[in-house]
C-alpha cells in the first residue's frame, strides 16, 4: 500500500486538505467552547497537522487579504462622529504610550542581545511591535540583520498574541465587561437577509478598490488599513454601514487563521531552539509590559479594562481587531491606538533602526582595529 504523501501532490490537493483540517479545528474549538474558535481553531489544527512529515498545506494569501478586507470593513463602520472627537482627545496618550512601549521593547532587546548572543539590531528589529510583514521587509533592505531571527522572532509574538490574548481577555477577569453590550443588543442591529442584499454589494466594491489602491501605494496592512479607512469615512459622512451577520465574521475568522497557522515552518523551528526559547520569552514579557501600561490608559480615560487592553497590545492591528469585536470592547478606540503605533513605528522606528546599525559596525570596525594593533 503506497503511504499517504500530500508533499508533491498540486497546490488544488493541499489547498483542500488545508480547508478540511481547518474546518476539523474550528467546529472542534467551537464544540469545546474555545475563545473566537474560527480563529485559533484553523490555525492550531494546521500549525500541528503540518508538523507530520509527507503532509503540506496551501492557503492562498488571497483567502488572508479576503479576510481582512471583511474584518476592516466591520471595525470601520463602528467609527461615529462622537468616537471620532473621543480619538482626537487621546492623541497625546497614544504618543506617550506607544514611546514608552517602543522604549521598553529597546530595553528588553538589549538584554536578548547580551544573553542570547544576537547582535543588538537584529535583536532590536526582532523585539519592536510592528506589524510582521512589514517588520520583515524592512529587514531585508537593511544589511546587517539576520533575517531568519527576525521572521522567528515576530512569527512566534503574533502567535503568542493571539493565541494567549483570546485566553486572557476571556478569562473570568473580564467577564463583567464582556456582557456589556448584551446579545439582545447585537440581535437588534443586526440586518436580515433580504435586506442585506445588494446594498452590501457597494461597501464590498468600495472596499475592494480601496484595499488595491492601499497596496500600490504601499499602505501598511493595506487588505486591512484601507477598509477600515474608507468603511470610516463612509459610515460618517456619506451612507451608514450595514453590521455584518455573525456567519461572514466567522469566515473570515477562518481565512485569517488558516493562513496564520502556516507561518510558523516546523522544520525550521527545531533547528532554532534556542532562538525560539527567547522569542517566546520576549513575547510574554512583551504582553506583560502592554498589560501594566494598559492600567495607566484605563485610569486615565476611564475606558473599559478590556479596552484598554486590546489597544495596547503587542498583537497585529487585524488580530486585535478581530478578537475586539468578539468581546464588546470600544472598536473605534482599539483600532485608533493599534493604528497610530503602526504608523509611529514605521516613521520613527526605521531612522533609529538604522543609527543602531552604524554604530554598531563602526564599534565592529573600531574593535578589529584594536585587535588588529595588538
Amino acid at each position: 500500500m503506497k503511504k499517504w504523501d500530500l508533499s508533491n501532490q498540486s497546490k488544488t490537493i493541499q489547498f483542500i486538505a488545508a480547508i478540511i483540517t481547518a474546518c476539523f479545528g474550528g467546529l472542534l474549538f467551537n464544540l469545546i467552547k474555545v475563545p473566537i474558535p474560527w480563529l485559533l481553531g484553523p490555525m492550531a489544527a494546521l500549525l500541528i497537522a503540518s508538523r507530520f512529515r509527507n503532509v503540506r498545506f496551501y492557503w492562498p494569501v488571497a483567502m488572508r487579504d479576503t479576510g481582512l478586507i471583511i474584518v476592516g470593513y466591520s471595525i470601520g463602520i463602528s467609527f461615529t462622529k462622537s468616537s471620532l472627537s473621543d480619538i482626537i482627545s487621546h492623541l497625546p496618550s497614544m504618543l506617550i504610550l506607544t514611546t514608552l512601549i517602543v522604549l521598553a521593547c529597546a530595553g528588553m532587546a538589549f538584554f536578548i542581545s547580551k544573553w542570547s548572543g544576537i547582535d543588538y539590531p537584529t535583536a532590536l528589529t526582532s523585539s519592536i511591535p510592528g506589524g510582521l510583514s512589514q517588520i520583515v521587509i524592512f529587514a531585508e533592505e537593511m544589511k546587517g540583520i539576520d533575517l531568519t531571527i527576525v521572521t522567528f522572532f515576530h512569527v512566534t509574538r503574533v502567535l503568542i498574541v493571539v493565541f494567549l490574548l483570546p485566553f486572557v481577555v476571556f478569562s473570568p477577569i473580564f467577564l463583567k465587561e464582556r456582557t456589556m453590550g448584551s446579545a439582545e443588543e447585537i440581535v437588534n442591529n443586526s440586518i436580515p437577509w433580504n435586506q442585506f442584499f445588494p446594498d452590501i454589494l457597494f461597501f464590498a466594491v468600495i472596499c475592494l478598490f480601496a484595499a488595491i489602491i492601499g497596496k500600490k501605494i504601499k499602505l501598511p496592512a493595506p487588505y486591512f488599513l484601507a477598509p477600515v479607512m474608507v468603511a470610516a469615512l463612509l459610515n460618517l459622512f456619506v451612507l451608514k454601514g450595514l453590521p455584518l451577520p455573525p456567519s461572514f465574521l466567522n469566515f473570515a475568522q477562518f481565512m485569517v487563521g488558516g493562513y496564520i497557522g502556516l507561518l510558523l515552518k516546523p522544520e525550521k523551528m527545531e533547528s532554532k531552539k534556542k532562538i525560539i526559547s527567547f522569542a517566546l520569552i520576549s513575547g510574554i514579557i512583551m504582553v506583560g509590559i502592554t498589560m501594566a501600561f494598559s492600567l495607566l490608559l484605563t485610569n486615565t480615560y476611564h475606558l473599559s479594562t478590556i479596552t484598554g487592553f486590546l489597544s495596547l497590545a503587542p498583537g497585529g492591528m487585524d488580530q486585535m481587531g478581530i478578537i475586539a469585536h468578539e468581546v464588546n470592547a470600544d472598536l473605534s478606540t482599539v483600532t485608533s491606538y493599534q493604528l497610530f503605533r503602526m504608523l509611529y513605528i514605521y516613521i520613527a522606528v526605521p531612522p533609529l533602526l538604522r543609527l543602531v546599525l552604524k554604530l554598531s559596525i563602526k564599534r565592529k570596525n573600531n574593535n578589529s582595529i584594536n585587535i588588529d594593533v595588538k
